[in-house]
């Protein structure tokens, strides 16, 4: 065979033209398939068929090429036509105008989804094999029954959780669609990155339970699977594990016979203990926004103490209790060696119950990362992993492990990885937001604030901390100032909630009736950054401070000393609390103990251990430098701290009482100046 003649062949006869234009419109047919076909309930095999139709369809294409003709009398066999009478060269140009127009219909459609994916989601855009479980419905009489159902969905939640081949949205983040609130579906799958939901009620009476479920596509609204299960009240864990199973099995996903055993194993054989488990787990995921967080953490622990007396081989009880133990500690609430043992003992009884339990290696990760023990805490991480594949907790302390190592970027990325599974999860995105500000990237902060208000608007807290920002950055208090205001006005009774803020906001305003109004109401509440907290005599000794009432500060400082004594003697080998000693210490003007105490915090927490609260060191050192006197020492720990990322920026030099003993020094003036917000560059056009 002569290929040269064969190819010129394949040419003359548009097999080429031929193969080009199939593939053009056999790829904007599969376009159009997946994009539409859910809107009338097909299914995917039905898109899967059409691919498969149109493989197959290409070679056949491509022989009716080679073997006829389009001719004016109709189609014949290439043989059979005169080439002189041949008009292929008309049909080619057709076939290339036909190819010209797909391409350009194919070119739009792909402009149209880069530039309005943002606003008009594709219908594909979520998985497949995804799925949020929303609160189920609580038709019980006993309105205590909320916290069971609560439970009931949980499980499943967490059962479907653990299966690797589906995306599972976590609970903190599906919460916000209690039931009992209207729902959109469709909004809901948008804004969670899903493709199914599952709804559902339970009902709880004497003995038995009954607990329906249903499966939804949220792209379309269409009903996949129902069931009602009316039970015996001891059979709702294996209620909870068909209906996990039978989700799994609807949305294909492959289920490994390890996964299948963790889905029918049950948390517990007592309903009393699981009772307790849930409030306990109420209370600690609304523990960052609540005014009483450690209270309701102490709470908490009480309740799964007793669960564990009820059941001392209840696993989950066992990691939530080293959770809270360890929450306690690390936030610097009881930060001693007894609640840290507590801790230990809750994560060791969890490995000993079940040491290939990822839950264990997760909570044991928690703990070696409340003791500062990062590769630790990396370590069992990666074990915890394998069988947590939809855990967002696993990103979310791989990123608080990266920042306090100092690893900004990489910390950033953890928490958008967690942030996919729980999208909703104001924590997480306020752990993204601190970021930013210690990186002092203010306008990418207020980015992630927005984001949260866009769907939680009347959160206190972030709008505080959204006006707060314009102070950090410009040293404008006004936003702040106006929020407050409004607040209080608006509603009184927010002044005890919202003291700590007012009082800050006060002091940087250098207002002392509305930082006499703030403690009037303070209680005993702390304020400070992280681990370093004040207590309200602190604050009193400060405000004296700032009105030049040297004998009612003094009064205030030997107050807050007695208390801080205690507290360091409980924990002396704790930066941030000794770091506290050596700030009331420089007011007291023993000016010795506050700068050994300071130093010692630093050597105890240094930058390289904790590069969030170790820069907190350096900071409150160069503030005891500076009320004892020592400027040219005060303004070098002020250098060293503004050029590390951390909380310092230009609004607090600029504005916070604690540094006016340094105002006027152009050392200092210069470090403010140096965080100053910059102005946009302005490009001047000359004439010629």
């Amino acid at each position: 065979m002569n290929l040269r003649k064969f190819f010129a062949e394949l040419k003359r006869r548009n097999v080429y033209r031929v193969a080009i234009a199939y593939a053009v419109v056999a790829w904007l047919l599969m376009q159009i398939a997946s994009q539409i076909f859910p809107f009338f309930d097909i299914p995917t095999w039905g898109v899967r068929l059409v691919v498969l139709l149109l493989i197959i369809g290409f070679p056949i294409a491509l022989i009716l090429a080679w073997a006829f003709e389009l001719t004016p009398e109709g189609i014949k066999r290439t043989e059979d036509v005169d080439l002189s009478k041949s008009i292929r060269r008309k049909t080619g140009r057709k076939l290339d105008f036909l190819i010209i127009a797909v391409l350009l219909l194919v070119i739009a459609a792909l402009l149209f989804q880069r530039f309005h994916a943002k606003v008009l989601p594709a219908v594909s855009s979520s998985p497949q094999k995804s799925i949020a479980v929303l609160p189920f419905e609580n038709l019980s009489r006993d309105p205590d029954n909320a916290f069971f159902t609560d439970g009931v969905q949980d499980e499943i939640l967490a059962n479907l959780a653990k299966v690797a081949d589906l995306k599972v949205i976590s609970r903190t983040s599906v919460m916000l669609y209690k039931s009992g609130n209207p729902r959109n579906l469709r909004e809901i799958g948008q804004q969670l990155g899903v493709a199914h939901v599952l709804e559902g009620s339970v009902q709880r009476t004497a003995n038995r339970v009954r607990v329906m479920a249903q499966l939804i596509d949220a792209r379309t609204d269409a009903h996949l699977w129902a069931q009602t299960y009316d039970r015996e009240l001891a059979d709702v864990f294996a209620i909870q594990s068909e209906i996990a199973k039978t989700i799994a099995d609807q949305l294909q996903a492959k289920l490994s016979p390890a996964e299948k055993a963790a889905i029918e194993q049950r948390p517990t054989a007592d309903l009393v203990a699981f009772d307790l488990y849930v409030r306990a787990t109420a209370l600690i995921d609304a523990e960052p926004d609540s005014p009483t967080g450690p209270e309701d953490l102490l709470q908490a622990v009480s309740f799964l103490d007793q669960a564990i007396v009820r059941d001392p081989a209840f696993l989950l009880a066992y990691c939530k209790l080293a959770g809270a133990h360890d929450r306690l500690y690390l936030l610097g609430r009881d930060h001693t060696p007894g609640r840290l043992a507590l801790a230990d003992t809750a994560v060791k009884n969890a490995l000993r119950l079940r040491p290939d339990s990822g839950d264990a290696h997760l909570a044991s990760a928690q703990h070696l990362y409340s003791n500062l023990d990062y590769d630790g805490a990396r370590a069992e991480i990666g074990v915890a992993q394998s069988t947590l594949p939809n855990n967002p907790r696993i990103f979310e302390l791989s990123g608080y492990i990266d920042r306090r190592q100092g690893r900004w970027e990489e910390s950033t990325h953890h928490f958008e990885r967690s942030l996919d599974l729980d999208p909703r999860n104001v924590p997480t995105l306020r752990s993204i937001a601190d970021t930013y500000i210690s990186l002092r990237d203010y306008a990418k902060a207020g980015a992630v604030f927005d984001r949260v208000l866009a769907f939680k608007p009347d959160d206190t807290d972030i709008r505080l901390t959204r006006a707060i920002l314009d102070m950090d950055w410009k040293a404008d208090t006004r936003p702040w100032h106006a929020l407050v205001e409004t607040m209080l006005k608006d509603n009184p009774g927010s002044a005890e909630r919202i003291a700590p803020i007012w009082l800050y906001l006060a002091f940087c305003e250098h207002d002392s009736v509305a930082a006499d109004r703030a403690l009037a109401v303070f209680g005993n509440k702390t304020l400070g950054p992280d681990a370093v907290v004040f207590g309200r005599a602190y604050y009193e000794g400060l405000l004296a401070r700032m009105k030049g009432d040297g004998a009612a500060a003094h009064a205030a400082f030997t107050e807050a000393r007695a208390a801080q004594e205690q507290i360091v003697q409980a924990q002396p080998d704790y930066g941030p609390a000794l770091c506290v000693l050596g700030v009331i210490d420089a007011g007291l003007g023993r000016k010795e103990d506050a700068l050994r105490e300071g130093r010692r915090a630093i050597e105890l927490l240094p930058v390289t251990k904790d590069s969030i609260n170790g820069a907190h060191m350096i900071e409150f050192f160069a503030v005891i430098a500076a009320w004892v006197g020592e400027k040219d020492l005060a303004c070098e720990q002020l250098a060293i701290a503004t050029r590390l990322p951390g909380r310092l920026s230009y609004g607090i030099l600029k504005l916070f009482p604690t540094y006016d003993p340094l105002r006027g020094d152009p050392r200092f003036e210069k470090i403010v100046a140096s965080l100053a917000p910059r102005l946009p560059a302005v490009t001047v056009l000359g004439g010629g």
